[in-house]
């Protein structure tokens, strides 16, 4: 199987000659470990593996962390570190000691079990990375970076992005980015997600939340999966599982802290005061969502009752992981009032505040930016705008509205 480069390699490198220890968490099988093996190789980065999926090795780490790192010594790549998270002060104890940059490498799919023991022992000592399924960037360009909507970069970047058709967008949505099956490493798309989603529930969620009724999960990550790119309804999402909202909000914190989904929250300041309060959901592999919600293909869902919904999620999420391929903290908000007026997108920076619509429409018209004066009132600047939607090239309504391809992202 061929070996994709990640966008991440180069920010994971730097950050390796500045702090003692790496954390890059993420969802299973999204390639954490395939991209720190693929590093070891390099000369500067050759090191010690152990994987705590190995009961001898997880045993030993939780009843006897001293000897564990008699035996497996510093510099090292620890994989799954959630499952002994007795070894964080240790590895505080030896970074305060020796001080040496890269010394410790590690991977984990619980987040938030980890935030825990890192803010408690490594504050301050490491460096901690996300990485999510495949972006398109990856896959189909060779381009790295952080989405911009500065005009000058977009026009390099689409002398080097072939034009992207609509069902070519919709195929990539459809397919998503699990290496696994990028790589075409497994044929069989509904097997692969079928098998994924037992073992996350196995795995993962009965390991956080404790005994968990699989099939109710299932119908629960479902409904999810039904409301992407919407406001998050608990109410609704715990009738149509049967649940109650309690449980669908616990549930809810545990597909957010293992990477699984992301929130848009809304834009708010002491000017636009009349802004909702909700936040939007979106899931990070819109293959994912394809899979749940029953298309059978990109067809299907390019012209079903979602497509709207999946060309958003895709956007938003393309963004999202383009800015954490390279390190940086996006600040992605929504705009939403009281009388209905809604900006599905606006990325804040330098001061200002760029507002985006997505929209599935080869020639988008100007009316559909008609809501982006709402944000005229924020304290911050308003920068360049843009429609991001299904055209083939790069274009602009006036000097402030870019007509952008979603395949620039």
């Amino acid at each position: 199987m061929e070996y994709i480069k990640r966008n991440m390699e180069e920010i994971f490198l730097t950050l390796n000659k500045q702090y003692p220890a790496i954390l890059v968490t993420g969802p299973r099988q999204v390639g954490k470990t395939t991209m720190l093996q693929k590093l070891i190789h390099l000369e500067a980065c050759k090191r010690n593996y152990v994987s705590l999926d190995d009961l001898n090795d997880r045993a030993l780490a939780k009843s006897d962390p001293a000897m564990f790192f008699q035996i497996h010594k510093p510099p090292i790549l620890i994989d799954e570190i959630q499952y002994a998270p007795e070894l964080f002060t240790y590895i505080k104890i030896y970074v305060d000691k020796n001080q040496h940059a890269g010394d410790f490498w590690m991977t984990g799919s619980q987040l938030f079990k980890l935030m825990n023991g890192v803010q408690e022992s490594l504050a301050g000592r490491v460096a901690i990375l996300q990485l999510s399924p495949f972006s398109q960037q990856e896959i189909y360009s060779s381009y790295v970076g952080a989405f911009s909507l500065d005009v000058n970069v977009l026009a390099e970047r689409q002398k080097v992005i072939s034009p992207v058709s609509a069902p070519e967008i919709y195929r990539r949505i459809f397919l998503g980015g699990m290496p696994a099956l990028v790589s075409k490493k497994y044929q069989e798309r509904d097997i692969f997600y079928s098998s994924y989603i037992s073992t996350y529930i196995e795995r993962d969620v009965r390991d956080l939340s404790g005994n968990i009724d699989s099939l109710k999960f299932l119908n629960f990550i479902t409904a999810v999966a039904a409301r992407a790119s919407q406001m998050v309804n608990f109410k609704g999402i715990a009738d149509d599982c049967d649940i109650d909202q309690t449980t669908a909000k616990s549930w809810l914190r545990i597909l957010e802290a293992s990477g699984i989904i992301f929130y848009l929250h809304p834009y708010s300041n002491n000017v636009l005061k009349r802004t909702v309060k909700t936040p939007k959901l979106y899931f990070y592999d819109t293959g994912l969502v394809c899979y749940l919600t029953k298309w059978s293909s990109s067809e299907t869902a390019m012209n079903g009752a979602m497509n709207g919904a999946l060309l958003e999620n895709y956007t938003v999420s393309e963004i999202q992981k383009s800015y954490q391929n390279v390190g940086k903290e996006s600040y992605l908000y929504y705009y939403r009032d009281k009388d209905a007026r809604e900006i599905d997108l606006l990325m804040e920076g330098d001061g200002q505040l760029h507002p985006i619509e997505v929209k599935k429409t080869a020639t988008p018209e100007k009316r559909i930016i008609s809501n982006f004066s709402v944000i005229e009132k924020s304290p911050l600047r308003r920068g360049t705008g843009a429609v991001l939607c299904l055209s083939e090239k790069l274009g602009a309504f006036d000097n402030e509205n870019l007509i952008v391809p979603i395949s620039l992202i």
